[in-house]
């Protein structure tokens, strides 16, 4: 199946020319049936030559009932263009044809209607002269009577040949309906109907009102009055509903794929110049924006070079590509955009609005991960995929967050330059917190900063502990404490395990900093607040204490040390955490291993 939708002006003979290919009456309404005119969308189906089957969207062509007009047109890739031979190009016409060019519709038909009545050549050539310019300029025309049948069998061939010529559906995409009707059915309960584009819909599937609200569950499906366990795009569909009632399933409510999709109230778009224009003209500040079948007030701001970003009243799913029309309501302006980017970043800056277009000048029409990942330099893998992309190849995947491979040498290199900063304002620290680094950088989680390392910086930049230092300082004592430890050095040779007082800490210039980054270069033992011995304090403890007949005490460890008790107890506990003495149930100590080495007297 494919979907083609009528467009041209009021009583131009569309729904006449629906029902003499269809046979079904198009105006299903009381009102249209006793005024014969149509107000709202209708729908039939017929099948083609080749066997293919249509399904056909009237719109109404009454100025009135643009918007209906547009709801039908805005899902349908396809356009059934009707101009009466007795009329010929009329204001609602071109009105249609600007909304067919906004929305970037390519591929039609033109029908020539009422040719029985007068030469339909003349309103063709006035047809051609106002579709020049235009991606409908070449689309073949048919002269056609609904009155007499005349052309109707070439019609028909013709609709055949647009059909075998549009792109086909991927069953594999995600679903997105845009509800045009919605009722309720005696023993059914809620139906809606819409035309799927693309995907896949099956009775038992999960769909999501809008993107991201309440989910229904679909309980049938029928396609033009058939029941069907599952619909493959393109098709007009009937859904029954589990779930949510018809007040909730208005006309231009999208029902989609879970988790699929990105609804936004805030989108950057590329305006699109109508026919016989260079450039797209502005705006105005308010307008309704028509979607699918939707349509929506939203507020307008111009970022400059033919760009704009909205603000919607309502939260709409969208993608990159997806085409648009912003409506003046006040005048007869229709001018067609496109979306670029439904989740765009924030602009507070002066002259954050022209950049912004500068960078959206050169952005791809269509989803792309290498072009979304690279605009941003990181975001989520869930927001790309929900904006119809799949990561690209040289991303840096960590955890649910992707970093543009093209950015990490700029990063990395901004990373050591802050981490050498931090070293030179603060020697004695133990290194700039990864924390700090990952908000000086603006990425969302700290894992990415460490994902730097793998690149160039990995060599001038190592990670201990949480903190990040230059390479060349990583296990190395500050020059500015290294003669405090000397002094210590010489102090140990004669008496390993005399601890040096707070006041002779300060004396030899060792504050708690100073202290810490000898710790942490492994120069100093820290075995209680405030109580330090030499690197090698342990293993030398555990070999003076070879020769003391176990089990011993307390008492017995300082008298073979020769040091205080001060030292004596926080020494044993440090022992015992490295499993080189044991503790009995009485608190009886015994040598496990003697450590490294068993000779450590004559060590400096």
């Amino acid at each position: 199946m494919f979907v083609v939708a009528t467009a041209g002006h009021v009583d131009h003979g569309k729904s006449t020319l629906v029902r003499a290919l269809t046979g079904t009456d198009p105006d299903r309404l009381a009102v249209e049936t006793a005024r014969g005119l149509t107000v709202d969308l209708g729908f039939a189906t017929t099948e083609l030559p080749g066997g293919r089957r249509l399904a056909l969207v009237d719109v109404p062509g009454h100025r009135r009932f643009v918007p209906t007009m547009l709801a039908g047109v805005g899902p349908v890739p396809a356009v059934l263009l009707v101009v009466a031979a007795d009329d010929g190009w009329m204001p609602q016409t071109q009105e249609h044809l600007d909304a067919l060019t906004g929305l970037g519709v390519a591929r039609g038909v033109l029908a020539v209607t009422r040719s029985d009545l007068f030469d339909p050549q003349l309103a063709e050539d006035e047809a051609r002269a106002a579709l020049a310019g235009t991606a409908l300029a070449d689309m073949p025309a048919v002269a056609v009577s609904a009155h007499t049948g005349a052309g109707l069998p070439a019609l028909r061939a013709a609709l055949a040949e647009l059909g075998d010529g549009l792109p086909a559906a991927d069953p594999a995409a995600d679903v997105r309906v845009w509800v045009d009707r919605a009722f309720t059915v005696d023993g059914a309960g809620t139906v809606v109907t819409g035309t799927l584009p693309a995907g896949r819909l099956r009775r038992g599937d999960r769909l999501q009102i809008d993107g991201r609200g309440p989910a229904v569950t679909v309980r049938g499906l029928q396609v033009f009055g058939q029941a069907a366990d599952r619909v493959d795009a393109v098709a007009r569909v009937a859904i029954n509903l589990r779930g949510a009632g018809p007040d909730r399933l208005a006309r231009g409510t999208a029902l989609t794929s879970p988790d699929a999709w990105e609804p936004t109230t805030l989108a950057d778009l590329r305006l699109m110049p109508a026919a016989g224009q260079d450039a797209p003209d502005r705006p105005a500040e308010q307008v309704i924006v028509h979607c699918g079948s939707g349509a929506v007030p939203a507020r307008v701001r111009p970022l400059g070079a033919g760009h704009v970003r909205i603000r919607t009243d309502r939260a709409l799913p969208l993608r990159p590509g997806d085409r648009l029309l912003l409506r003046d309501p006040g005048s007869r302006v229709i001018r067609g955009a496109q979306v670029l980017d439904p989740a765009p970043p924030p602009l507070s800056r002066r002259g954050d609005a022209r950049r912004r277009a500068a960078v959206l000048a050169a952005a791809p029409a269509r989803p792309d991960g290498a072009a979304e990942l690279a605009r941003r330099t990181v975001m989520s893998a869930d927001l790309l995929r929900r904006l119809g992309a799949t990561p690209p190849p040289g991303a840096i995947s960590q955890g649910q967050w992707l970093l543009d491979g093209a950015a990490v040498p700029e990063l990395a290199g901004r990373l050591v330059a802050a981490v050498q900063d931090h070293a030179r304002r603060f020697p004695l620290d133990a290194g700039l917190p990864i924390e700090a680094a990952r908000q000086s950088l603006a990425l969302p989680a700290a894992g990415l900063v460490e994902a730097l390392l793998t690149d160039r910086a990995a060599t001038r930049v190592v990670a201990e502990s949480g903190r990040l230092l230059p390479a060349e300082r990583a296990g190395r004592v500050p020059a500015a404490v290294q003669p405090a430890l000397d002094e210590l050095g010489r102090r140990w040779a004669d008496d390993p395990f005399a601890a040096p007082t707070a006041a002779e800490l300060t004396a030899l210039g060792l504050d708690r900093a100073a202290l810490a980054a000898c710790v942490r270069a492994q120069a100093l033992t820290a075995l209680a607040p405030g109580v330090y011995l030499g690197p090698e304090a342990l293993d030398r403890a555990a070999a003076a204490l070879a020769g003391v007949p176990a089990p011993f005490t307390v008492s017995r460890a300082r008298r073979q040390w020769q040091t205080s008790r001060r030292v004596a107890v926080p020494l044993l506990e440090a022992l015992a955490a490295r499993g080189l003495t044991a503790v009995d149930d009485e608190g009886r100590h015994r040598l496990v291993r003697s450590g490294r080495s068993a000779d450590h007297s004559k060590r400096k």
